[in-house]
């Protein structure tokens, strides 16, 4: 029968019932391999219930470095019998089949093509522990065990994990390293170890770190200076406000007094959470708040405000699969039009998209500058995928000489010395930002009414049309003006005809998929889009291509609707590759998409 060979380049999927203490076993074998010094990329596939629904965790273990999802398993760990039947499907050819076989397997899951492991894992427990809860929790630490054996983990890397882990907690180091040596002796004993696949000690780690990106995201906010946050709980966005807490509970209480210099709201609702935040970013603090897309759409009355009345704001959304509820615990990129143009009227909105923690962590530190400097809404976009999951990223770093851009504010200096009319919205320097002023900053200089409805250069509500237009296209020219603020698109060419587009998780996928796509015959270049508004380099990209593919994880291509309504390009010049299950892209879907696609053109032009 054939048996998938491969050392450090495979794909483990556990099959197991919410709420059965699963992740921390699956987490620590994880987390072995990476010490292990190899790359990986875990995915959390949870639902939306709190326990007794199938939930999976994937592993990608990738001694090159591949840490976008590949698609197909080569280790499956059946643990649920509600789900078994959809798992088996997924195992690829020559895989390995892991499953409890205290029972005999139901004929109806054996397939001739794969190979099957069968532990007692709930003979041994009975066995071992009196305690039903004790049973079900070491029962995943006891198929950790004999996972080590199988692929060859390092022993003591685990159990050194596990100590760690239990640090403070001793009583519980020895019960969970006896659970890993009874699945480990019993593999020994039972099975020619190692199997096919196999892990073996590398050093492709280097320094990185395992971090999620909602956590990046918390630890930015708070060495940009965010003192204020509002909120209000909702899947996938709710852990970035508990990392908040967490980091500014060590990072930003006095030490003197022991007073928190900080402010953590929990609002009724969206609306009043970032209604609390453009006035504490009014008053001159660096607020934010963080939903998801439900969330946008409640907050939306309010981005329009902030964009009119020129209030900074920074908001944070972690995207998931919509539209109105939707899959709350899977992950899309289906939030851009709705961001971009959040409210009614002609609004648009500064997005910025990172990929990677390290960008999380970046990318959330200069939203606030972006903020202040541009005086308007800032809208991180990221997703369940990267917010939630552990992912390999280079080391967050804090330069600690960086100043805060605060952008145009009068100083009460600065009004004392003024001899003109102070005018808000006075475009004074031609870039279409006024100077503000906080308040309290003179005792009768620099002082405006802050407004929602149409209002002239000095803050006075008017209705006279000439006004409004002018207040209207000089947020126009500040727009353009951003495009010199927002990062940068991220572009690899080597001048081919064949481009790639892409940005926030879909990256790593579309890295892989271009290395398959090179290695046969198909080189293409690729711009990994970073902000909106987009600058000139990327429409100069698009214009350079024959053949421009957009990869996205929505099923509107919405990134393609914004490059043609934001730069004039024909949505034809543009190709579709895109992914809307719920599930992170993957980089088979990717190529495969692509190479049919031009196989197809091919064929085409020969039969003309």
């Amino acid at each position: 029968m054939k048996k998938i060979e491969s050392v450090n380049e495979f794909v483990i999927r556990f099959a197991n019932v919410n709420g059965t203490g699963s992740w921390s076993a699956n987490l620590l074998f994880a987390r072995a391999i990476f010490r292990m010094g190899i790359p990986i990329s875990p995915k959390n596939i949870f639902p939306s219930n709190i326990q007794g629904l199938p939930t999976w965790y994937e592993v990608r273990i990738s001694g090159k470095g591949y840490i976008g999802t590949r698609g197909g398993v080569d280790i499956m760990v059946a643990m649920n019998p509600q789900s078994m039947a959809k798992d088996l499907k997924e195992l690829g050819a020559g895989g390995y089949f892991v499953y409890d076989n205290t029972k005999p397997l139901n004929p109806a899951f054996v397939r001739e093509d794969i190979n099957y492991i069968g532990l007692p894992l709930t003979e041994i427990c009975i066995r071992e522990y009196k305690d039903p809860k004790l049973r079900q929790l070491f029962k995943n630490i006891i198929y950790v065990g004999a996972l080590a054996a199988l692929v060859d983990v390092d022993f003591e890397v685990l159990k050194n994990l596990v100590a760690s882990q239990f640090k403070g907690k001793e009583k519980l180091i020895e019960p969970n390293i006896k659970a890993l040596d009874l699945g480990y002796n019993y593999a020994k004993e039972n099975f020619e170890c190692p199997i096919g696949i196999r892990v073996t000690a590398c050093d492709n780690v280097g320094d990185k770190i395992l971090i999620d990106g909602n956590a990046a995201l918390a630890l930015g906010s708070l060495y940009a200076g965010a003192s204020v946050v509002s909120w209000y709980p909702i899947t996938p966005s709710t852990s970035l406000i508990d990392s908040y807490k967490k980091y500014a509970k060590k990072l930003r209480t006095d030490p003197e007094t022991g007073g928190n210099n900080y402010a953590i709201v929990q609002a009724e609702d969206e609306l009043s959470a970032i209604g609390m935040v453009l006035g504490a970013s009014w008053n001159g603090a660096r607020a934010f708040t963080a939903t998801s897309g439900p969330g946008v759409s409640l907050m939306s009355e309010f981005l329009g405000f902030a964009y009119f009345a020129e209030v900074p704001v920074v908001l944070f959304d972690i995207q998931r699969s919509g539209p109105s509820t939707g899959m709350p615990t899977r992950t899309q990129q289906s939030d851009l039009i709705s961001c971009a143009y959040a409210s009614h009227g002609d609004t648009k909105h500064v997005l910025i998209i990172p990929s990677t923690p390290k960008e999380c962590f970046d990318f959330a530190a200069d939203a606030f500058d972006l903020a202040d400097r541009l005086q308007t809404p800032v809208i991180v976009m990221s997703d369940l995928d990267l917010g939630m999951n552990d992912t390999m990223s280079e080391p967050l770093t804090w330069n600690d000489d960086r100043q805060y851009d605060r952008g145009k504010v009068y100083s009460g200096d600065d009004l004392e010395a003024m001899t003109e009319r102070y005018g808000r919205y006075l475009d004074v320097d031609g870039d279409g930002i006024g100077y503000r002023t906080l308040p309290g900053a003179h005792p009768s200089k620099g002082s405006f009414f802050t407004r929602g409805s149409s209002h002239n250069a000095y803050a006075a509500y008017t209705e006279d049309s000439g006004s409004y237009v002018e207040g209207m296209e000089r947020l126009l020219k500040k727009w353009e003006t951003a495009k010199q603020y927002v990062p940068g698109p991220d572009i690899r060419s080597d001048n081919n005809e064949i481009g790639l587009v892409f940005y926030g998780t879909s990256a790593d996928s579309a890295q892989e998929a271009m290395d398959r796509l090179s290695e046969n015959g198909v080189a293409v270049d690729a711009m990994r889009i970073r902000a909106l508004p987009f600058n000139d380099d990327v429409e100069a990209f698009i214009a350079g291509h024959d053949k421009v593919f957009v990869i996205e994880q929505n099923r509107d291509a919405q990134m393609r609707t914004l490059l043609s309504n934001e730069c004039g390009i024909d949505p034809a010049r543009m190709i579709p590759v895109l992914s809307f299950d719920g599930m992170p892209i993957t980089a088979n879907t990717i190529y495969d998409k692509i190479n049919e696609y031009l196989s197809v053109a091919k064929g085409k032009k020969k039969v003309a």
